[in-house]
């Protein structure tokens, strides 16, 4: 075996040097082609530290970091414990965030113990009294500035459910290279829940929109984490239009209960296929405004992707920037954890997942056991409502035991579909959706 596989390990190598792995496990010099045969030592140093043989090697491209040690880093994940929250991977604790690993999001509608956390600042008390009582304003472009109580919400307008498809903008941000800065998301930050609440575009018409109202700025009662009172943690907005869509709500409640406090009860906005961002927690106002919002988030590269690429690493033109708004398409295996050990003897497998789309439909999701070289196409079923993400289930069959990853990729109704590997660099890591990667070991 090759003295480097001693020294700093398979993973440590590939992430350090990939040339140098290429060399060593696939015997290839530098810059020669970049797909073929694992050869002699370096397919069985391949197979000791997988688990297993690798029945189709023979389309593994070389430089590809098996998914069994991929996703995320060496060092194992920090695990949230905390009541009412399932076993979330920690990723940040100032402020507190954490995602939902993939094979807890299975769930057609995602429980409140799934919903992952992301905070941008300290999290207020929790209402201790009536959460009825709690108030937030409208004002700005309006004929009427509006100051509601939850329970005078409750009373004068109409509640609206829907499932509701709530998702970080940073979802993803794991898979670029050079690393953009921010929570190292893989694609946990996602949830789609059943909210309830009532339709922004009721509460605006009751104000009364001005021909100048152009945008909204969103605040809630969470503070920086500087301590400073007056400084916003974050303040986001969406164009007039957005606000105006039916599904964009200002939410109370979720899966037919009070929303976790984490999560930004008692009232939060849910503005779904957008960033999560614009989806203010513990909202306190709106403020409609005659220009686009500048609040906190909304400038420089926050929520904001090149219109023209960039070289990655190299510094950003502010002018080369736009916001971000729909999300991109993504699609997750969702009934088999990365690193699963199958049982023995398994050759059929059932797979299933969700995909979403932002702004747009999933039309197709295909799935692969052999590295890419050949797909299958899975059933996708309607989503719930607009906004909801959509179901998939695919039967793949492998020809004996040993070590397979199990890719899928989803397509929009737009034709967009995913990558092998995050495109589009920018700063803030926004955009990654890279294809799903599966691990599994089928044992002799």
């Amino acid at each position: 075996m090759a003295k480097g596989w001693k020294e700093r390990g398979f993973f440590e190598l590939y992430q350090d040097d990939p040339e140098r792995a290429d060399a060593l496990v696939f015997g290839r010099r530098s810059g020669a082609s970049r797909r073929g045969f694992l050869q002699g030592s370096g397919l069985a140093a391949m197979g000791a530290m997988v688990g297993g043989a690798i029945p189709f090697n023979g389309n593994m491209p070389s430089g590809l970091i098996p998914a069994a040690m991929a996703q995320g880093s060496a060092a194992a994940p920090k695990i949230l414990k905390m009541d009412g929250k399932a076993e979330l991977v920690i990723l940040g604790d100032k402020p507190f965030v954490a995602e939902t690993p993939e094979h807890l999001l299975n769930d057609d509608i995602t429980p409140n113990d799934k919903i992952f956390i992301r905070n941008n600042g300290t999290p207020p008390d929790a209402v201790s009294g009536n959460p009825d009582s709690w108030e937030f304003t409208v004002d700005g472009e309006v004929n009427k500035a509006l100051k509601l109580t939850l329970g005078e919400l409750k009373q004068k307008f109409k509640p609206v459910t829907y499932a509701l498809q709530m998702e970080c903008g940073g979802n993803g941000r794991s898979f670029f290279e050079p690393k953009a800065s921010g929570n190292q998301w893989t694609n946990g930050a996602i949830s789609n829940a059943r909210w309830t609440g009532v339709r922004l575009k009721d509460v605006l018409e009751a104000a009364g929109l001005k021909s100048s109202a152009v945008y909204t700025g969103h605040y809630g009662r969470d503070t920086h984490l500087s301590g400073d009172a007056g400084k916003p943690a974050i303040s986001r907005g969406v164009p007039i239009a957005k606000a105006m869509e039916e599904h964009t709500i200002v939410a109370y409640a979720v899966n037919g209960g009070p929303i976790p406090h984490i999560n930004g009860a008692p009232l939060r906005l849910i503005v779904p296929g957008w960033p999560g961002s614009t989806s203010q927690k513990w909202l306190s106002r709106i403020w409609v405004r005659d220009k686009e919002h500048d609040g906190q988030g909304m400038t420089g590269t926050s929520y904001r992707v090149p219109i023209k690429p960039m070289i990655p690493g190299s510094k950003a033109d502010p002018n080369n920037f736009r916001i971000l708004e729909s999300m991109p398409v993504r699609s997750i295996i969702t009934n088999i954890a990365n690193g699963t050990e199958l049982k023995a003897g398994t050759r059929a497998i059932a797979l299933r997942g969700h995909a979403w789309a932002g702004e747009h439909s999933v039309s197709e999701v295909h799935v692969s056991a052999d590295y890419g070289q050949t797909w299958r196409k899975a059933k996708v079923t309607k989503p719930a409502n607009k906004y909801a993400w959509q179901t998939w289930n695919a039967d793949l069959t492998v020809p004996s035991e040993g070590y397979y990853e199990f890719w899928v990729r989803a397509v929009d109704s737009t034709g967009r579909g995913q990558s092998h590997v995050a495109a589009n660099w920018n700063p803030q890591g926004y955009g990654g959706n890279v294809m799903h990667r599966v691990a599994v070991l089928i044992p002799a």
